[in-house]
């Protein structure tokens, strides 16, 4: 007789009873409810995606900027925006140059929007900047103290920045937000500001997300937010000057004083057999300046306090900034203009430089 073969238990599905009981019936009703709801929540979703006038990305939203009052609003970056190079850059630039200024701190910054909502860093950077004591409480742990320490530093950023024409685009909700956008507009300006020895990258926009509540509904719009335009234009905000109107209004008399310039160092520096022919290019590295100074004022420049022959972008700072301190010592004021900028070809801070060492020294034989 042979053995019948063993066979998985199968699973049968659960038959209802007629006579459901009363709890039944109520999980029933609930549970078709809910699924009526989620029919109704994804034809809105359906219509707003078609109402949706060409959404450049689709854009994750976290549920807590959902959670917003009738008429309020919040932004976030689009994340295509924050895989930008330039966008990546700028953050990376400006993390470097608060690390620099807060090194004998031992504060080290990694991430923006994390590290400075509180107001400490903010406050520990702003004094060093500024050289000024800021009188706030050193720690504080709740939301108000923290918020109290922000109003104080920015009030005191806002008294820096205001009188020279920056638009105050942050507040003390948005950077103790976090919100991403408000915390480099205000890094920006005060690098512009304490002209930081940086170089931002320049034409930097990102996309922003706005959700608005309206009427109880979500609404999500796109919009393009600037964050640098050009070194020029941002520091413009602080130098405007007879070369900012040369430029803008009389270009055609640039070639004029350029002619003058031009003249002037070829007075001196033929002395050791060098000639210039354009202002733009020939002293970005530095090292004619140097050497215009030493002509100027007489003296012989030690080869070892310069690079005479630059080859990174370092070295050739490194000249142009010597020569800002040999002009300093003879008597000029700080060059408005910055070395990196001379380095980087800008002709109008060039220009400033030739100019100063013009009006000074243009009788020297």
């Amino acid at each position: 007789m042979s053995a019948q073969p063993l066979r998985s238990p199968t699973l049968r599905p659960h038959r209802m009873k007629k006579e459901e009981s009363f709890l039944g019936k109520l999980g029933g009703t609930l549970a078709r409810k809910k699924k009526a709801k989620e029919v109704s929540d994804l034809q809105e979703e359906g219509k707003n995606a078609i109402n949706a006038p060409m959404n450049p990305s689709t854009v994750d939203i976290h549920p807590e900027d959902t959670l917003l009052e009738e008429n309020e609003e919040r932004t976030m970056i689009d994340p295509n925006s924050k895989e930008d190079p330039k966008f990546k850059e700028l953050i990376k630039v400006l993390i470097d140059w608060i690390n620099d200024v807060l090194v004998e701190e031992r504060i080290i910054v990694k991430q923006l929007e994390e590290d400075l909502y509180d107001g400490q860093v903010l406050q520990k950077l702003l004094e060093k900047l500024a050289n000024r004591k800021l009188n706030v409480a050193e720690v504080t742990q709740s939301e108000i103290g923290q918020k109290q320490k922000l109003q104080t530093v920015l009030e005191a950023v806002h008294d820096l920045l205001r009188p020279h024409g920056w638009t105050i685009k942050w507040n003390v909700d948005s950077i103790h937000g976090k919100n991403l956008i408000s915390i480099l507009h205000l890094l920006v300006a005060l690098a512009m500001h304490f002209r930081a020895p940086i170089r931002l990258p320049e034409h930097v926009s990102v996309q922003v997300v706005v959700v608005r509540k309206r009427e109880g509904l979500l609404q999500t719009t796109h919009v393009s937010e600037e964050l640098t335009t050009t070194t020029e234009m941002m520091m413009g905000r602080f130098e405007r000057d007879a070369f900012d109107t040369l430029f803008d209004h009389a270009p055609d008399k640039l070639s004029v004083v350029k002619k003058s310039l031009i003249t002037f160092v070829n007075k001196h520096l033929n002395k050791l057999n060098l000639e210039v022919t354009e202002l733009e290019t020939q002293f970005a590295d530095g090292v004619y300046l140097v050497l215009l100074m030493g002509l100027l004022e007489d003296y012989f420049v030690p080869l070892h306090n310069f690079y005479l022959t630059p080859e990174s972008f370092d070295q050739k700072v490194h000249n142009v900034s010597f020569a800002f301190e040999l002009m300093q010592d003879g008597g000029l004021k700080k060059p408005k203009a910055r070395p990196e900028d001379v380095v980087n070809l800008d002709l109008k801070s060039t220009l400033r430089v030739l100019y100063n060492l013009f009006t000074k020294y243009k009788n020297v034989e």
